[in-house]
């Protein structure tokens, strides 16, 4: 293992100085930077680096940063699981009851136990790159290269069950005949990025390099909306419990959506857009109490916004600066949001009563940019409080699995 990590062909990523508060932390933003061309050879160059190259705005324009204090006096980490296997690079992954499910460049989605991370079964197709997994209940959805989402139901009880193939979404038929009427198609003409669970209206949604998001009924498989929901690529979504919900794009803005239930075919319409300083937005996610957003940029900043309980708007925060590239997937768990960049870390970042956030741990170990990342909030320990496994999948080929954890005193002044 130790000389395919150590290979000339691993990718390596320039980190700035980041030891000095005082110095202000200067942003990379080369061609090194995250591109979903690299991912998929469907899809073109990104525009990222050449949309922030020509708006030139100073380091004074960005949001108000929140840098991180020195890890190592908060809390302790270690890494207790690095996995290689050969499928090339880990492009998504899902956590769902007691299991996680990890998508590659290959042609099937890996289930491992939670946490002694033993592989527990695979899921195999003909179509590759899995580029996006959702679990809901007794589904595991996956979104493939080539445009399609497949489906599996587990079935059995807990000790003994297996996956069984549900079928495609689109439906082959229900496709073939909207495109010979020259209707909407249903499938997506461009790879999908993203997908999203609204478990209580029982639907899937589906984000695309198309600029569009699908509305997938889960009970049918079939197609009841298609929103234009960016003028440029959308790159993730997030949807919360009362179903709004979340779409970023290239286009530097996070926009907000609200079903309208008034009309018989139940669409949804744009609430708000969220602008984020001309720094396209990569990835989204939510709290699980639903009152913060976070979206992570090209630039390395991960925005925020609080969602008050008096108006119900959401207002900006300030922007977490400590990634040196582009922050490429978070997860939300408890008081802790998880951050992977292109920058090859993670991040663990703490949410405290007044609303800021600290930088708890940074987890290196990582030589590719780290795509996909998944939290579980761990048992409360006699000597420890809120510790977190953090489960990370990067463009090396390697998951790694890591413990976080912070003392009583530390986190005495947290909320959730």
């Amino acid at each position: 293992m130790a000389s395919i990590l150590d290979s000339q062909n691993s990718p390596s990523f320039r980190l700035e100085d980041t030891t000095h508060e005082n110095k202000k932390l200067m942003r990379n933003i080369s061609v090194k930077e995250f591109s979903f061309s690299e991912i998929n050879p469907y899809s073109p160059p990104r525009l990222s680096c050449p949309t922030l190259n020509t708006y030139s705005y100073p380091y004074s324009s960005s949001p108000s940063p929140t840098h991180c204090h020195n890890a190592a006096g908060e809390a302790s980490h270690k890494c207790v699981s690095s996995i290689l296997k050969k499928d090339s690079r880990i492009l998504s992954m899902a956590l769902s009851n007691g299991l996680i499910y990890t998508g590659s460049d290959m042609n099937m989605v890996r289930i491992w136990k939670f946490p002694d991370f033993t592989e527990f079964g695979q899921l195999k197709t003909r179509a590759c790159m899995v580029m996006a997994l959702a679990v809901s209940n007794d589904k595991v959805f996956g979104a493939y290269g080539d445009g399609n989402i497949r489906v599996w139901h587990r079935a059995g009880n807990n000790s003994h069950f297996r996956y069984v193939r549900l079928g495609t979404i689109p439906r082959n038929g229900r496709y073939v005949r909207s495109y010979i009427t020259g209707k909407d198609k249903m499938k997506h003409s461009r790879p999908i990025t993203s997908l999203a669970i609204n478990t209580s209206d029982d639907v899937l949604y589906s984000a695309s390099l198309d600029k569009t998001v699908k509305v997938w009924r889960i009970s049918d498989f079939k197609c009841i909306e298609t929103i234009q929901a960016h003028p440029q690529q959308i790159n993730s979504i997030v949807v919360a419990d009362d179903g709004i919900l979340y779409t970023a794009s290239d286009d530097a803005t996070v926009r907000v959506w609200r079903r309208i239930f008034c009309r018989s075919h139940w669409p949804h319409a744009l609430i708000v857009s969220l602008p984020t300083n001309n720094s396209p937005v990569i990835t989204l996610a939510l709290s699980q109490d639903g009152r913060v957003l976070y979206g992570g940029c090209s630039d390395g900043y991960i925005h925020y916004w609080l969602n008050s309980w008096f108006s119900g708007q959401l207002q900006s925060g300030d922007a977490l600066a400590g990634h040196t590239h582009a922050v490429l997937c978070m997860a939300s768990v408890g008081r802790f949001v998880v951050s992977g960049s292109a920058d090859s870390s993670c991040r663990v970042w703490a949410r405290e009563q007044d609303g800021q956030h600290t930088c708890m741990a940074v987890l290196m170990g990582h030589r590719g940019p780290i795509r996909c990342i998944s939290a579980h909030v761990d048992p409360v320990e006699e000597e420890y409080e809120n510790g977190c496994t953090v489960c990370s999948g990067s463009l090396d080929g390697v998951i790694k699995v890591w413990h976080v954890t912070t003392t009583k005193r530390e986190v005495s002044n947290w909320a959730c």
